[in-house]
């Protein structure tokens, strides 16, 4: 192997030049890919900001035709007010720890949970009875009684 020391420097090289390479290759396909998503984003936010002012004009809409029928204080005030019940609903449904209403069954009462336990491969079917789990039978040597260890035939 004494012949081969002198590529040793060359193997180093090499496995420095790939590494350099591959950080590079790395490098432009992240910037490309952030070009990508900060355009996309950019384009999201100017979406938004529009559907803003469209909703306000919605509401400008809401208020003026209101106050063909109403004072102009009490046609803003009841627009104020639908819009504020909307923020809030979707306050309230966009939290994390909001849950739905539990489901029930045909006679009122709740379903049963999932049966649990390693016995069970798949769920049951409903309306079936649940399967038993599968326990092995180990048989006894024939020499053997009740009282004596279990071997292997």
């Amino acid at each position: 192997m004494a012949h081969l020391d002198h590529l040793e420097h060359l193997d180093k090289d090499l496995v420095d030049e790939l590494a350099q390479v591959a950080r590079e290759t790395v490098r432009d396909e992240l910037r490309e890919q952030g070009r990508k998503r900060r355009r996309a984003a950019l384009l999201y936010g100017a979406s938004g900001a529009v559907a803003l002012y469209a909703g306000a004009a919605v509401a400008a809409a809401a208020g003026l035709a209101l106050a063909l029928v109403l004072p102009g204080w009490a046609a803003a005030l009841v627009t104020a007010v639908v819009l504020g019940a909307v923020a809030a609903a979707l306050r309230k449904a966009a939290r994390p720890g909001h849950r739905h209403a539990p489901r029930r069954l045909p006679d009122g009462s709740a379903p049963a949970g999932p049966p649990a336990g390693p016995g069970l491969p798949y769920p049951p079917v409903p309306g079936q009875p649940p399967v038993p789990p599968i326990t092995p039978v180990v048989p006894l040597a024939p020499d053997a009684g009740p009282d004596a260890p279990h071997r292997r035939a």
